[in-house]
């Protein structure tokens, strides 16, 4: 009770605090030349256009970003879109902050001054000439530690970047030294790595030259034998890679020893859980695209144990690892080997139901899509799997899905369940689900 009183006590008096301050700044004038044209505030990086104009550094690129080339002003065309820093205006601003502090003003700090695209093309084209004449030991690791620096500075200095071709560039400097590959060459290799994943999402053209054999064949091996920071950003770029259907990147991973693997290994043994949801999204687009490949990607991921991990995984995790590995599921589920596997797993049945109209909506059409394919799809259906779906709780779940509302496909999928399910419900008798010592078959 004390220190709860102390707590709103503090709040109080901070609440005041900063109501005065607020007063105080009512009661002071700041002088207009100081006011950005645009936004009307005080200025903290003011810039000079090449109208003499001079705004708020954050106010004038929004202009410029929505489409504008003119001068707000004066109207007149703006004959560069890169606006000049205006470092007397700046001091002059932050001396008037200081004289005035007792009002409650703020001196506002030096900004840092963005990188320009001249800046930018020079770097990117010395790191081209880097690696067309294979200099990736020193030299070109420098201009890609530089660039790195530069990018994450602001989000300004990334567009920057990106409006330039940074990640066609890099993602072609990768391919060079792939493909000549030399012990010398890796150090570089990662710093390309882990700068093309603060570039995401990279664009079409980027991805397609990640997605070449060579490419692939880096990122897999830094999967393999990289530090825990190039493998979690080798997976963050075969995630942006497997996204797109018409790169066949699933035909060349199969082909490469230990591919798979690490894909795995990355979710058994997780790094951090940004790293075991990119390695989750990389092999759902691997087993559910239509490529004719993801049916051995999906055969070989059952041999793999993926079906047993995902299930255990499900007992106990969050809402995104949950749809997830529910996605993996479905398009595992999709060929006779995963559904064999998964059927025999004692577990599948129990923690599917469990996550109907628990999770989320895509959760719960994930779960009925998994099961309409282990019981309704399946031709030899098992008594014992369908009287243990009884057995926890499933008849009443689909019941009340299809009573709450969902999707006319799941709604589809649930009734054709349920009809499977009545034929048996004289036989069993529901139980806690999550009571699961009285099924029949071992755990």
């Amino acid at each position: 009770m004390i220190s709860t009183w102390r707590k709103r006590r503090s709040a109080r008096r901070s609440n005041s605090k900063k109501q005065i301050q607020e007063e105080k700044m009512e009661l002071l004038m700041i002088p207009s030349h100081f006011k950005c044209p645009i936004s009307l505030d005080l200025m903290k990086d003011p810039v000079t256009s090449s109208t003499g104009i001079t705004y708020d550094r954050v106010s004038i690129e929004t202009w410029i970003e929505s489409g504008n080339q003119t001068c707000p002003i004066t109207k007149k065309v703006l004959k560069t879109l890169e606006p000049i820093p205006n470092h007397t205006m700046r001091k002059m601003i932050q001396e008037w902050c200081v004289e005035n502090k007792d009002h409650g003003i703020e001196r506002i700090p030096t900004p840092r001054i963005p990188v320009t695209s001249s800046e930018v093309t020079d770097i990117l084209r010395k790191i081209e000439s880097c690696c067309k004449l294979q200099q990736g030991s020193e030299s070109g690791r420098e201009l890609v530690m530089k660039m790195r620096k530069m990018i994450k500075e602001s989000a300004r200095n990334k567009r920057c970047f990106v409006a330039n071709g940074a990640g066609k560039i890099l993602s072609s400097t990768l391919l060079g030294f792939s493909e000549k590959y030399s012990v010398y060459d890796v150090e570089t290799m990662e710093e390309i790595l882990s700068t093309l994943t603060i570039l995401l999402p990279l664009d079409g053209e980027s991805k397609s030259i990640l997605g070449s054999k060579s490419s692939l064949n880096c990122m897999v091996w830094f999967l393999k034998c990289g530090s825990l920071s190039s493998r979690r950003n080798s997976v963050f770029l075969l995630k942006e890679i497997m996204r797109m259907e018409e790169i066949c990147g699933v035909e060349e991973l199969l082909k490469m020893d230990g591919a798979l693997e690490s894909l795995v290994k990355l979710v058994k043994e997780p790094i951090c859980p940004t790293t075991t949801k990119a390695s989750l999204l990389t092999i759902y687009h691997m087993v559910n695209s239509s490529q004719l490949s993801n049916v051995k990607a999906r055969n070989k991921f059952v041999d793999l144990g993926l079906v047993e991990l995902l299930i255990e995984i499900l007992v106990d995790c969050d809402k995104s690892i949950c749809e997830k590995a529910l996605g993996i599921l479905v398009g595992i589920c999709k060929s006779e080997e995963g559904r064999k596997r998964a059927n025999s797993y004692a577990l599948t049945i129990p923690v599917l139901i469990k996550k109907l109209l628990r999770v989320s909506d895509l959760a719960t059409e994930f779960s009925v899509s998994i099961l309409w394919k282990l019981i309704g799809k399946n031709e030899k259906r098992e008594n014992v799997v369908l009287i243990e779906a009884l057995q926890v709780g499933a008849f009443q779940k689909l019941l009340l899905l299809i009573q709450v509302g969902c999707s006319e496909n799941t709604k589809e999928k649930a009734s054709e369940l349920l009809k499977l399910l009545n034929l048996h419900r004289g036989r069993a008798e529901c139980i806690d689900s999550l009571d699961l010592k009285n099924l029949k078959r071992p755990f």
